[in-house]
């Protein structure tokens, strides 16, 4: 199986091209007590779509919302997604930090390539967690242990059942208020091996 290319033709993301779309209605914060990983959204969301033909968009901030794909895309039959996780904490000089993000950067090309998924530039994929933590700010909480979850995925969207390489994708970035993943702290928990079954395997990806 090998990588969709078209040279000469396919254009790199972009993140100098971005496009920005406020909501004209911004969601109310939410106590922060109530904080649960993964169920609150920001405001807005990035976008970005890749097709074999002119490459990457330009990529846009948007109002937080569904988005529209065909029922044949790859992601759904074959799994073709891959996404990296990592926070915004917010300073004492009120001031927005990510941590070693450039690390989860190289993962992400990585994890694309592994995937035959279209190439993206992991560093336009950075400034555009940058500028997306910048608009959402105001979801950032102040207090000790409370973060912004910054979410980027990318998602094969070629329409077709057929086992092959995507040539096309869409990449999406979302940001999550949370706080501590285990609010109440680590409990031990009784588990169960065994030995019939493995998920993984040398070289896998599991």
């Amino acid at each position: 199986m090998g990588h969709p290319t078209n040279p000469g033709s396919s254009a790199s993301l972009d993140a100098s091209k971005l496009k920005i779309t406020l909501s004209e209605t911004l969601k109310p914060l939410q106590p922060i007590e109530t904080l649960q990983f993964g169920k609150t959204f920001s405001d807005h969301m990035v976008v970005a779509t890749y097709d074999p033909t002119v490459g990457w968009s330009a990529p846009e901030v948007k109002p937080y919302g569904p988005i529209a794909l065909d029922p044949a895309s790859s992601c759904f039959h074959y799994g073709g997604n891959v996404f990296e996780g990592m926070k915004a904490y917010l300073g004492p000089d009120g001031e927005a930090r990510l941590f070693r993000p450039d690390l989860n950067m190289r993962r992400l090309e990585r994890s694309c390539a592994r995937l035959a998924l279209p190439p993206i530039d992991g560093d336009a994929v950075l400034e555009l967690v940058k500028r997306l933590v910048n608009i959402e700010k105001r979801w950032m909480p102040e207090e000790s242990g409370y973060s912004l979850y910054i979410r980027p995925t990318i998602i094969a969207t070629r329409p077709g059942l057929a086992v092959t390489a995507s040539d096309h994708a869409l990449l999406y970035i979302l940001a999550s208020p949370t706080g501590p993943y285990f609010p109440q702290g680590l409990e031990a928990v009784s588990l169960l091996a065994v030995s019939d079954n493995v998920r993984a395997w040398p070289g896998g990806t599991g």
